[in-house]
């Protein structure tokens, strides 16, 4: 006679093992396209700047003023800039630059929003409050005004560039954290957790964390894209990394007094790189959303 469990467990070996990762990306692919299009974007990126040493076609600091300003042609595919520069190679190594500051600035920004809002969120009362206030203080200043004030007053070398965009990202991703943190704190085993006397580190981290880490992961993927996005805009405004380095933003400054002349090569081409980016890093950010917030998810 079968018992209970028996049945228990025979059901048990009955189910379907868990899809591979090869099934889940096809079928992120196949229900997500135009975020598998954003991730192709970014693996390019990518792959152009840990290779960007061997597929540049020249090297981007090399001046050749007998090239002055080119059309593209079989030689320089996106032509040459104001010095004779391959405009397509410095768009390849600027690529580093981008997801450098990009990469590094959303993940020390995300991180610490991370901590501030899982904080504010598991403690709550008077230091949620304060704290918020706080918070809402740097929200009242635009991202990018906040940004050019932080690297005019401390200097545009990339360390400080890094921490200005860094700086911008964490109000955003505190409230969002926080916002998470508050609906997991009202979980009852969370509750059971602080009855049985465990620590709050133990609880921030065992029961709390793991809770939250989709809208960390979400919201790490979009400041990429905004970073790479300020970075471009303080390079452009003169605030940013500065000759020779290959960087999309200072390109796009370069190229705009040509552009007036017809020479639209300098400008048009690092400005689709700009939008390019940041485009790939937003829809792959939104699909992931979708895929990892269980309220989106679809069954």
């Amino acid at each position: 006679m079968t018992t209970p469990e028996m049945t228990t467990t025979e059901d048990w070996n009955r189910l379907p093992p868990p899809p591979s990762m090869a099934t889940r990306i096809l079928s992120f692919i196949r229900v997500k396209r135009l975020g598998a299009f954003g991730a192709g974007i970014i693996l390019v990126m990518i792959f152009m700047a840990v290779f960007a040493d061997v597929v540049s076609p020249h090297d981007p600091l090399e001046n050749n003023y007998a090239k002055f300003l080119e059309a593209p042609d079989l030689e320089n595919w996106l032509g040459t800039d104001r010095f004779g520069r391959d405009i397509l190679s410095r768009i390849i190594h600027g690529s580093r630059t981008a997801l450098f500051i990009g990469i590094l600035s959303a993940f020390i920004g995300a991180t610490t929003g991370l901590i501030l809002g899982l904080m504010s969120g598991y403690f709550g009362g008077t230091f949620d409050l304060l704290f918020m206030r706080f918070i809402d203080l740097f929200m009242a200043f635009p991202p990018l005004i906040l940004v050019m004030a932080i690297v005019a007053t401390f200097g545009n070398e990339p360390h400080f560039v890094i921490a200005a965009i860094s700086f911008s990202i964490i109000p955003d991703a505190t409230r969002i954290v926080r916002a998470t943190s508050l609906q997991v704190r009202r979980i009852p085993y969370v509750d059971a957790a602080i009855a049985m006397g465990y620590s709050h580190k133990h609880i921030i981290l065992r029961h709390m964390l793991p809770n939250v880490m989709a809208a960390y992961l979400i919201i790490a993927t979009g400041a990429v894209g905004g970073a790479i996005l300020a970075e471009a805009a303080l390079s452009f405004l003169g605030l940013g990394v500065s000759e020779p380095i290959p960087a999309w933003g200072l390109m796009l400054q370069g190229g705009t007094d040509e552009s007036i002349t017809g020479v639209y090569w300098t400008s048009v081409f690092p400005g689709l790189a700009i939008t390019l980016a940041v485009f790939g890093f937003f829809v792959f950010g939104d699909a992931l959303r979708d895929v990892l917030d269980p309220r989106l998810r679809r069954g």
